[in-house]
């Protein structure tokens, strides 16, 4: 390990699974097994959607941003992952920690909020349906997807200049797979109460209020299903609603798990717990993008219809 002094931090370096050469094997090819099916699902959602005019809809419209989400969020840390898995020890300069880091949390955080602005889409699709078209038109869902973004973008930048205003001491290892903000914050050798107060206000805006919306938005839509006769029309409904709510489940609780409670001490948290909160961590940055093409989309019938209209153009234009 080397040493540096307060304001001399020039690297880091991630630990990983080092101290368990076996399962790096085991972790490198699953994690590339995954990363490869994100891309190519994800890929391929959001060219069905660009291409089936009959997919240029808000919720559609929603999926496609969700896609390329999960694209960027898995391309700016499993690289670093599987780089990780392939060496004892990843050293990684600081300033390339902070870019990861601030990549990572961004994309994350767009997540949380672009899943309240779709549950709110569902909300309207179900409980007001002749009025759906007149809300949500093109310039009322292209704002809130927009807004997601801008307050991803936003809250990592001010998440990530923080730390990097904190002074490091001796200890650059970081128990983690890629620059994760606790991990880094666990490191520091000074007083992070503001870190703490701030990754409050960011959960609370970006894990409470959505969680929040999306709460209430099922609730309604719970309401408004129980009322329809048809039991064919209900079960579809309630089908629809616990696939997203599996998603919801899924990300929302592995995020809340990691950043609900950050760790004001570096000491805080034994070697076993750190690499349980960094596997938990990894099967939240993987296996998430991975669910999110095959829960919201390719059990979808008119995305399985567009699928095959767009292959057999492509076979007829072959031929």
């Amino acid at each position: 390990m080397e040493r540096t002094n307060d304001s001399m931090m020039t690297e880091f370096v991630l630990v990983g699974l080092s101290a368990h050469p076996k399962l790096q094997t085991v972790f490198f090819v699953l994690v590339l097994w995954m990363y490869l099916m994100i891309l190519l699902g994800n890929g391929v959602l959001i060219s069905v959607i660009i291409y089936d005019s009959h997919l240029h809809t808000p919720m559609y419209f929603f999926l496609c941003n969700l896609s390329f989400l999960d694209i960027c969020y898995t391309s700016s840390s499993v690289p670093l992952i599987l780089d990780n898995f392939l060496t004892v020890r990843k050293r990684v300069s600081f300033s390339g920690c902070m870019v990861q880091m601030f990549l990572s949390f961004a994309m994350g955080a767009t997540e949380c909020v672009l899943l309240g602005m779709m549950a709110l889409d569902r909300y309207v699709a179900i409980c007001y349906p002749l009025r759906y078209p007149v809300i949500m038109r093109k310039n009322t869902y292209v704002p809130m997807a927009a807004g997601s973004w801008a307050t991803g973008l936003v809250d990592s930048v001010l998440q990530t200049s923080l730390a990097m205003q904190l002074p490091f001491c001796a200890n650059n290892v970081i128990k983690h797979f890629v620059c994760e903000i606790l991990a880094i914050l666990k490191l520091a050798c000074a007083d992070i109460s503001i870190n703490v107060i701030s990754m409050a206000g960011s959960n609370l805006v970006v894990l409470v209020i959505p969680l929040l919306v999306i709460s209430l938005s099922y609730i309604f839509i719970v309401t408004t299903i129980l009322r329809i006769p048809s039991m064919e029309g209900k079960g579809k409904a309630f089908s629809t609603c616990s696939a997203h709510l599996t998603v919801v489940i899924i990300f929302y609780g592995t995020i809340f798990f990691m950043y609900a409670k950050p760790k004001s001490k570096s000491s805080v948290g034994a070697d076993n717990q750190d690499i349980i909160e960094a596997l938990i961590s990894l099967f939240y940055g993987v296996m998430t993008p991975m669910l999110n093409p095959l829960i919201y989309s390719l059990r979808n019938k008119d995305v399985k219809a567009a699928m095959r209209n767009m292959l057999s153009r492509r076979n007829s234009d072959g031929i």
